[in-house]
């Protein structure tokens, strides 16, 4: 600190009055608290920025029972919870899903092009299961093999008793230069303010043609006994979107569903016999994480809550399934969680770490171009950073940019009964780009295999407005640093 000078340096001038010392004295004072200030400040290592918007306090409130998004269908055994998703790898099949609650009805599925009134016959399978002292409806699963790519197509389900139908669109076929929009949804629940997130997404401009969902479907563990009518309420509630547009599933904290005390032992129950994957497709031995192409975008879907250690299913699974991404074809490599690895509220603050631990290398080294994460609810846009340097002795544990990193959005913001997550760490950390407590949802727009933009929505806001956004660049086609903070 020699070159700043300090008051004896300056005192022992040899010819200077006692005034001019002191006016040194005070200048060089000044100076080094200048300096230590500085100092201070970027040892701090202040991040991006902490919205202003606050959003007003209310608690959050599940609908009643008898609200008309609950409603059910007219008619003897008529198809309930209809929703669908991707049924195989690259998006020519779809799975359809529905409940009928009187009986058994049909497993049949009949469809047919928008420009063909042939109409096709595929044939499912159904399945009840008992949680305590519920007994489920009879849940139907029929997959739809063989479609045509970008084609929409009309549904219907029910055969011989009350039929309702549907349609949904396939994706255009896979390729480096096809663009599609993909909406993001996490920690729905069954409030009122989840219906605003559903409606404020159905509204928006970009719209969304297929759906992300990032975990905590129905928060039916919130009720005594995980009462299971509210997974009935729930595929009900969200049947106005998932049934016209594939939902893709993450399972979350709240499907686990493990209840010792009631005799319920089996983890999952209700996600498993509710909601389908395609997880053989892509080679893996769990329906809780499996991977699928979709345009120009490859998505890997992870479990947070499944064994991930070295030498589990899973981490084999994707030890395998990561050096098949063939960037050529599929630019975009988008991965799905529950449990976020880099977040800076004072909830579920550092429990993914483990699994950040065992997997962050490879997403490094692959280049994964987004982490799309939920749990906790609020929301939260990283910069491209990462914290693999470390070794034990090199000092070098705190995440640093590296453009080789992953983007990582926490999306845990849907609304659900569990409220807001509106405790922050402080100072805000200097991987964090952006971050608000306030209900939302997201569209990741690709463009092309370079670019795709980004923008986040909160439900206080007119359809168009955006509560951030960003250009994303494609890390394998066009990485350069895209960041949004000093």
């Amino acid at each position: 600190m020699g070159f700043l000078g300090s008051p004896s340096m300056a005192s022992s001038s040899s010819s200077s009055s006692s005034s001019s010392s002191l006016s040194s004295a005070s200048l060089y004072g000044a100076a080094f608290l200048l300096w230590v200030l500085v100092l201070n400040g970027a040892a701090v290592c202040n991040g991006g920025s902490t919205s202003p918007f606050v959003r007003k306090v209310e608690k959050s409130v599940d609908m009643p029972l008898d609200s008309d998004v609950f409603g059910v269908p007219p008619g003897y055994n008529a198809p309930q919870q209809v929703h669908i998703t991707q049924g195989d790898h690259v998006g020519k099949a779809v799975i359809v899903s529905w409940v009928t609650q009187d009986e058994p009805g049909s497993d049949v599925v009949l469809y047919w092009s928008k420009n063909s009134e042939e109409k096709k016959e595929a044939k499912g399978k159904h399945l009840t299961y008992k949680f305590y002292n519920y007994t489920s409806g009879y849940i139907h699963h029929c997959t739809i093999r063989n479609l045509k790519f970008d084609t929409k197509y009309y549904y219907e389900v029910g055969i011989g008793q009350t039929v309702r139908r549907f349609w949904f669109v396939t994706p255009p076929e896979v390729g480096p230069d096809v663009p599609h929009t993909f909406g993001l949804i996490g920690d729905l629940g069954q409030t009122f303010d989840s219906n605003s997130t559903l409606t404020h997404y159905e509204h928006n401009p970009h719209k969304g043609q297929t759906l992300l969902f990032v975990g905590d479907l129905s928060y039916a563990d919130h009720y005594p006994n995980y009462d299971n009518v509210r997974w009935d309420t729930w595929g009900r509630f969200t049947e106005r979107s998932v049934a016209y547009q594939p939902w893709i599933w993450t399972a979350g904290n709240h499907e686990i569903d493990l209840a010792p005390e009631i005799g319920e032992k089996i983890p999952f129950k209700p996600y498993l016999c509710r909601y389908h994957t395609p997880n053989k497709a892509s080679g893996s031995t769990s329906p809780l994480w499996y991977s699928i192409k979709r345009a120009s975008a490859y998505i890997i879907v992870l479990s947070s809550y499944s064994a991930y250690a070295k030498y589990t299913p899973q981490y084999r699974w994707l030890e395998e399934e990561l050096p098949k991404v063939n960037r050529s074809e599929t630019p975009w490599l988008i991965v799905l969680m529950h449990s976020p690895w880099y977040n800076s509220y004072n909830y579920h603050y550092m429990e993914g770490e483990t699994m950040r631990v065992m997997y962050e290398p490879w997403f490094v080294k692959y280049r994964v171009d987004v982490v799309f994460a939920g749990h906790v609810h609020a929301y939260e846009r990283s910069e491209r950073v990462s914290n693999i340097a470390y070794n034990i002795v090199n000092g070098l544990c705190t995440p640093v940019q590296d453009q080789s990193a992953p983007v990582y959005i926490t999306i845990g913001d849907g609304g659900n009964i569990e409220g807001l997550a509106i405790n922050m760490t402080e100072p805000q950390p200097k991987y964090s780009a952006f971050r608000e407590a306030s209900f939302g949802h997201a569209i990741f727009g690709i463009k092309n295999r370079t670019h795709a933009y980004y923008s986040w929505h909160r439900n206080q806001d007119g359809y168009a407005v955006e509560g951030d956004s960003l250009w994303f660049y494609n890390r394998y086609w066009h990485p350069i640093d895209e960041s949004t903070s000093a």
